[in-house]
């Protein structure tokens, strides 16, 4: 395993990760595809062994609430929440000024009122909270507590910075990907949906003679009347009428490998 130069060397304390493979195992995390829980169970695992010896929590800030999206133990757990419940903490101003902040000796510390009795009444001595940028707003903290002061070289903020940039940029992606996921279940889900009322349509249609819009208009009156949806009552009308569910649509045709627009 390489070390970076400069690297903290204090006794008994494990070998940091190596930031080459730190980049190799998030990229490796996002072409495995998982739920973001699980990748940011990964992330807190990993940013962990970047700084050994460290509990590292990851604050999420969603629709103006705070939470720890995951932990790397019940330690970095309870030091996140006791920021919470009372509104002050090195994470919640990392997250509200969008830069890194550090606490090297907690019972030297004034900024976060009764904070710094709590961590050190659980053992720690010590923070650094680092923002997470997505598209450049501050939407989470990676958090890293230790039990001894001054356990953060400056080698170990710079190598916790830099693997807080690239988890960012993965989590972004990470993000973005679930977003398309969604939107292409909620495609599917809809033209699923039109295909059933299409199918119903043109049995009235055929059925009592008469066009698209009079046949349309019976599905959504029947609709108001029962207090069910469109949909609901097509299928019913499409399974009454043949004896079978209404048939999915087929999927949309995909290009073939290699096909070019232009």
């Amino acid at each position: 395993m390489t070390h970076d130069p400069g690297e903290s060397t204090t006794p008994g304390r494990p070998e940091p990760l190596d930031l080459a493979a730190a980049y190799a195992e998030l990229q490796h995390l996002i072409l495995d595809g998982p739920d973001v829980t699980e990748f940011l169970q990964q992330l807190a695992v990993l940013a962990s062994s970047i700084v050994p010896g460290t509990h590292c929590g990851i604050t999420m800030r969603r629709d103006g609430q705070v939470a720890t999206a995951v932990s790397s133990d019940a330690v970095a757990m309870r030091m996140d929440e006791v920021q919470y419940l009372r509104g002050r903490g090195p994470c919640l101003a990392a997250l509200d000024e969008g830069t890194r902040i550090e606490v090297p000796d907690m019972a030297a510390e004034t900024r976060f009122g009764d904070y710094a009795g709590h961590a050190l009444a659980n053992g720690i001595h010590s923070v650094a909270s680092l923002p997470l940028k997505l598209d450049g707003t501050t939407l989470g903290a990676l958090n890293l507590f230790a039990t001894v002061p001054h356990a953060f070289s400056a080698n170990d903020i710079a190598r916790a910075e830099a693997f807080t940039a690239q988890a960012a940029t993965a989590l972004t992606i990470l993000l973005r990907h679930a977003a398309r996921a969604t939107l292409d279940e909620e495609l599917r889900d809809a033209l699923a949906t039109r295909a059933v009322i299409d199918q119903a349509l043109g049995i009235l249609m055929v059925s009592r003679r008469i066009g698209a819009h009079d046949a349309f208009e019976i599905l959504r009156h029947t609709s108001q009347t029962t207090n069910r949806k469109v949909s609901t009552i097509a299928a019913e009308l499409i399974e009454s009428a043949t004896g079978h569910p209404p048939e999915p649509p087929r999927p949309l045709t995909q290009r073939p490998s290699g096909y070019s627009s232009g």
